[in-house]
């Protein structure tokens, strides 16, 4: 086999699948996994949903309050904690949803081999 992607059709001529020859395999699956920003072990559609993910509405409508009192300097000890909180909340969800895109980007790249 020296073509380094080869396709499995079906009797209609339709592909339906694709024969890699190691090189290439191992090139695609190091390039994957030698980045530690890529999520592994998640599927197409878990990606995406994570891609679009959001604080639940009770989270964001306590992180609105919070932050339109703190405009005014309203807040009390104990709520600028939960401020603080939820704003880590918020910045951890977001390098997620990054991770998940940077990732759906890369698979949607090396879907493309041949």
């Amino acid at each position: 086999m020296s073509e380094s992607v080869q396709y499995v059709t079906n009797q209609q001529g339709e592909r339906v699948g694709v024969l890699l020859n190691l090189e290439t395999y191992h090139q695609l699956t190091n390039a994957l996994t030698s980045d530690a920003e890529i999520l592994t072990g998640l599927s197409l559609d878990e990606l995406q949903a994570l891609a679009e993910s959001m604080l639940s509405p009770k989270a964001q409508v306590q992180l609105d309050d919070l932050l339109a009192r703190n405009a005014e300097n309203q807040l009390s000890a104990d709520e600028t904690i939960t401020l603080e909180r939820l704003l880590e909340q918020v910045d951890q969800l977001n390098i997620l949803k990054t991770r998940a895109r940077y990732t759906l980007n890369k698979l949607e790249g090396t879907s493309g081999v041949a």
